[in-house]
């Protein structure tokens, strides 16, 4: 069973303009990805315009991309998975908004570098995290890194982790604790584990 979580935020990408976040209304549910019903979605955009795009999609199996229209305020899937899920969910987690910097290890020729990094962790879990990088512009992260050390502000304090990448696109990255302080630890799960 997909579930489709009330609350969540999802990222709609239309080719020309900018990334559209939308945050979901009310929980949808269904047995696979293609045949979820429309989802009740709040977004900034004029409720009259159609949107058609890529879905950054959010579910309680995963994240996964798919094609997807909006229009008055409900998101329709529209076409076949681009990509199969990246992320798996097992893990207990929270979205937010959580100010993160740290240093990124960067795959680069001739070895490999550091370079600095700041952004907003999105999505936590007691497995990992979701990184969105922040700045003027259209802000992005180095291509190519392997792993972040990051220092996350947290309603308990700083939580710093070191984090391995398992999916990265322009301003995002999606990475699982390769370390995490001991103390952090126990405080995310509480903190992931108190809804």
């Amino acid at each position: 069973m997909i579930v489709v979580p009330a609350g969540s935020t999802l990222t709609l990408r239309c080719p020309g303009e900018p990334d559209l976040p939308l945050i979901v209304l009310d929980d949808v549910r269904a047995d696979f990805v293609a045949a979820l019903a429309p989802i009740p979605v709040l977004s900034l955009d004029d409720p009259a315009a159609r949107r058609a795009g890529i879905v950054e999609l959010v579910t309680n199996a995963g994240v996964t991309w798919i094609e997807a229209e909006l229009r008055g305020g409900r998101l329709t899937i529209a076409g076949d998975l681009t990509t199969d899920v990246v992320q798996r969910r097992e893990a207990a987690r929270r979205p937010g908004a959580y100010a993160a910097t740290g240093t990124a290890q960067v795959d680069s020729e001739p070895g490999r570098r550091l370079v600095p990094v700041s952004g907003h962790v999105e999505d936590v879990s007691t497995g990992g995290l979701l990184l969105r990088a922040t700045g003027a512009g259209r802000p992005h992260l180095p291509a190519g890194i392997v792993r972040t050390l990051l220092h996350v502000s947290m309603p308990w304090g700083v939580m710093t982790a070191a984090v391995t990448t398992v999916d990265q696109i322009s301003d995002q990255l999606r990475g699982t604790y390769e370390w995490i302080d001991p103390v952090d630890s126990a405080a995310l799960r509480k903190f992931c584990g108190s809804r």
